[in-house]
């Protein structure tokens, strides 16, 4: 079920009336909820929803497993098995078919038949998202950051729908006392839930679309018929669609689970105003750059044991990073990227250190930094949406090509123009934008949310393609 459908905005409809409804009777709204979450992630495919009812079963095993030993060692090792057989289904649904096919490619080279068959695994939708929330529910049980909950308790806090396909990453900490306890109504902040949701339909329907079909489908689905400038803005432009993409479905995420009384945590903080991209990850898909920290790279010693084990567990993190997002070596190629710029940047700021150079921060200097990061992230985007490491150079050998300028029109130039220059406000626009809106009456309000919906239907394609982070 699609967020910007009919379909999703009659059942938003009848979950928000029964879910206030039930509110004061705390089992039957649990069992409600869960239920209703089960109904959205089927809607896709009801065959695996029965994959996440497992995984949130495991979690809830292992919590319990963990949770009834003190011994340190012990407690380690289970948090291990159970991290390991939270991993398995991830493993098998996502990354088998890759593993077995780049296996038997190797041992056809070598003139011997492949150890694994070939197989063709179902991705379910959203695994990854899910997976990872239930490791960080396991792992802060065994850490005492956060108490064992009832079965039911982890399950809706692992299928709460608004958050369950692609984001953001909730910890447990976060969303299961929000769950244990009865919401009040009166504080719905219903002005923000609507400005959000608008706000990331338009990003959607009309920014994320609009690019995508006018010039970087064409554009990376077929490079050698383009020449350099519609290469370079194809570039540029998808950039612009993956973050409208993704940081709409967060928008509107957040925006439904105010509507439900819940809070989220943000996802996005002006990613293209980085000055490295180290404040990059910092700034895009913040939940999953924490997790990844929290989970994976602090307890691979972080910076603690020098330079040179410092930018192994960058790299580590930053190439099973780029794994998560999909099961190619396209992604690896992305995720190590970025772990090699951060892994440079910080050896460069540790030499200017060391040499005692005072680093200037004028508004030049700042800008120069925008720029080089904002063009380093583009290069890493190519890798990430070629379909192969080979369609990603033949892309990047095109930008020098003479050849045809049609595709660079007015409005994909002021498109990009406009969504790179919001990043640049000295405060976010957006937010501003959210707390006058929420300053007006309520008949304004509404006539402006008319408006919003009235531009996004006009404005908008024919149909809704899913989002890009569904895939992973």
């Amino acid at each position: 079920m699609l967020f910007p459908t009919t379909d999703f905005a009659i059942f938003l409809a009848v979950v928000f009336a029964l879910s206030w409804l039930l509110n004061p009777h705390r089992a039957a709204w649990k069992w409600f909820i869960l239920a209703a979450s089960y109904v959205f992630y089927a809607w896709w495919d009801p065959r695996l929803a029965w994959l996440l009812a497992l995984v949130s079963t495991i979690a809830w095993a292992s919590a319990l497993w963990v949770e009834r030993t003190d011994d340190p060692r012990r407690r380690r090792r289970r948090t291990l098995a159970s991290v390991a057989a939270l991993l398995l289904p991830l493993a098998w649904f996502k990354y088998y078919g890759f593993f077995a096919l780049n296996l038997a490619n190797a041992f056809e080279s070598l003139g011997m038949r492949p150890p694994l068959p070939l197989l063709q695994v179902l991705l379910p939708i959203g695994i990854s998202f899910y997976t990872f929330m239930a490791i960080s529910y396991v792992v802060d049980v065994s850490r005492y950051q956060i108490q064992v909950s009832r079965w039911l308790d982890v399950s809706v806090y692992l299928a709460f729908f608004p958050h369950l396909i692609a984001g953001p990453i909730v910890r447990g900490e976060e969303l299961i006392p929000q769950i244990r306890r009865p919401r009040d109504a009166g504080r719905i902040d219903v002005s923000r839930a609507s400005f959000l949701i608008v706000g990331g339909l338009f990003k959607k329907i009309v920014i994320s679309s609009l690019l995508a079909t006018q010039i970087v489908d064409p554009v990376f689905g077929a490079p050698n018929a383009h020449g350099g400038l519609e290469v370079l803005v194809a570039i540029y432009a998808y950039a612009i669609v993956i973050y409208a993409d993704f940081s709409a479905y967060s928008d509107i995420a957040i925006g439904v689970a105010l509507l439900l009384g819940f809070e989220f945590p943000a996802n996005f903080d002006r990613p293209y105003a980085a000055v490295s991209l180290r404040d990059f990850w910092r700034r895009w898909h913040m939940t999953l750059s924490r997790w990844l920290r929290d989970y994976l790279y602090i307890p691979l010693g972080g910076s603690r044991q020098g330079e040179l084990r410092t930018a192994v567990n960058i790299m580590i993190t930053m190439l099973i990073g780029g794994l998560w997002h999909g099961a190619g070596w396209t992604f690896v190629v992305w995720g190590a990227f970025h772990g090699l710029g951060q892994v440079i940047g910080r050896w460069r700021h540790r030499r200017t250190v060391a040499l005692g150079i005072v680093e200037r921060s004028s508004a030049w200097i700042v800008a120069r930094k925008r720029l080089v990061t904002f063009n380093l992230v583009c290069l890493g985007w190519v890798f990430f949406r070629a379909d192969s490491i080979g369609s990603a150079f033949e892309i990047l050998g095109r930008l020098g090509a003479a050849g045809s300028t049609a595709l660079v029109t007015p409005i994909v130039l002021l498109t990009i123009a406009g969504m790179l220059g919001a990043q640049y406000f000295p405060s976010d626009p957006a937010a501003r934008l959210r707390e006058g809106f929420g300053r007006l009456g309520p008949a304004l309000q509404g006539a402006a949310l008319a408006l919003g919906l009235f531009v996004i239907t006009t404005l908008g394609g024919q149909g809704v393609t899913p989002f890009i982070y569904f895939r992973f």
